[in-house]
């Protein structure tokens, strides 16, 4: 699937630039375009694989290129002012060689999470391709500001977009860890998964062609109809051996391995499927009553089953409820078989009510400390026993 990326922010920007690394490392040639947008100059300057000219600066009469504060409600503003000068940049991107647009935000900040839904709505207003968006939620532990921003921006972008994929902090953010390396780990699981994801069906001169493609139709009408989407992703490596060819064996939990047959390829793929599904998304949710899923198995093509895929897929089907679940292959010469599973229109989602439901209190507080701060204001400058005039 080729993508023009837009990365929204700082969090977005990051992405957007791991992701034209991931592209480098695999040659999955996903990324068509790349573009970065931010209110703050020094944010772009650290940007690694951006080209210069893709890199655009939003708001300098109104901050300065010193960004906007954790203030959504002003990233929003000065994305509606400065629409132009992004949609310059997209007027570069060859549209017609896209299959979809992918705008990436963090959710908690001001530029990206107040940006990213306007030009979500101005993308949909003037192309035809899907415009989908890659959010991701703060910690609960970064603050209260950062909640109710990400629970405005939120309702907001999916709105606004043809499918919103949700990426949480919370769910991968690493005891003890400091605050640059869990964001370094982050965006690399973010890369890794999506990659995957989107990389399917994408077939160089001497790659190997899947038994069963899976291309942009399929990714396209899995999003299709909107909602909420959340990735799933389980993996095992395979052995290597000692001339560089890949044993037939997959790596067992317990450091042994099992001869390759199709039995056994079979029961490895179903159990990579299980793992995927009911580990860890990128959003935690409950799979049943999701809408649609698509299936995507890599790996080496002695180890991709069609049996063990379908019957994947079916065991998918049977979990989520869900008439509309599609799967196939994608041959890698990688050392490891991955599944990747994306959930379409998911519903039951806990972390998103809680979100919100703390951005409520949060927003209630503010209210109160700002009317509390007004009355300890005047009883400071308020002298009873010998008032004093005011110059004005």
């Amino acid at each position: 699937m080729k993508l023009a990326m837009i990365g929204f922010g700082q969090a977005g920007g990051k992405i957007v630039d791991r992701f034209l690394d991931y592209d480098d490392r695999t040659n999955s040639g996903i990324v068509r375009a790349a573009i970065a947008v931010n209110s703050a100059k020094a944010d772009l300057m650290g940007l690694d694989r951006i080209p210069q000219d893709n890199r655009v600066l939003i708001g300098q009469a109104r901050v300065k290129g010193h960004g906007v504060g954790a203030d959504n409600e002003l990233g929003a503003e000065i994305a509606e002012e400065d629409i132009d000068e992004v949609q310059n940049a997209i007027d570069a991107i060859p549209t017609h060689e896209v299959d979809a647009f992918l705008i990436v935000a963090g959710m908690g900040g001001g530029t990206g999470s107040g940006g990213a839904p306007v030009l979500a709505k101005h993308l949909k207003r003037i192309y035809t391709i899907p415009v989908y968006g890659l959010g991701v939620l703060p910690g609960t532990d970064e603050g209260g500001i950062y909640t109710l921003n990400a629970a405005r921006s939120f309702q907001t972008f999916v709105r606004e977009v043809d499918n919103l994929l949700v990426f949480d902090n919370d769910s991968w953010r690493q005891t003890g860890e400091s605050v640059e390396g869990g964001y370094d780990q982050i965006n690399e699981e973010i890369v890794r998964r999506f990659g995957i994801l989107f990389g399917a069906g994408e077939v160089t001169g001497n790659q190997e062609v899947a038994e069963s493609v899976v291309d942009s139709s399929e990714i396209i009408n899995t999003l299709s109809g909107g909602g909420v989407s959340t990735v799933g992703f389980a993996s095992e490596n395979v052995e290597l051996s000692s001339g560089g060819g890949l044993l037939s064996r997959f790596t067992a939990d317990d450091g042994g391995g099992d001869d390759l047959d199709a039995a056994n390829t079979t029961n490895r793929i179903t159990s990579l499927v299980r793992k995927a599904a009911l580990g860890r998304l990128t959003l935690p949710c409950e799979i049943e009553g999701t809408e649609r899923a698509l299936l995507v198995l890599s790996g080496p093509s002695e180890y991709l089953n069609r049996k063990g895929i379908e019957r994947g897929r079916k065991w998918l089907e049977e979990e989520t409820g869900s008439m509309e679940v599609r799967g196939g292959d994608f041959p890698r010469n990688e050392p490891e078989v991955a599944a990747a599973i994306l959930l379409s229109g998911v519903t039951n989602v806990p972390r998103i009510k809680r979100l919100q439901q703390v951005a409520i209190e949060a927003q209630d507080n503010i209210d109160d400390i700002q009317a509390e701060s007004e009355e300890n204001l005047e009883e400071l400058v308020e002298d009873d026993e010998d008032e004093l005039e005011p110059l004005f």
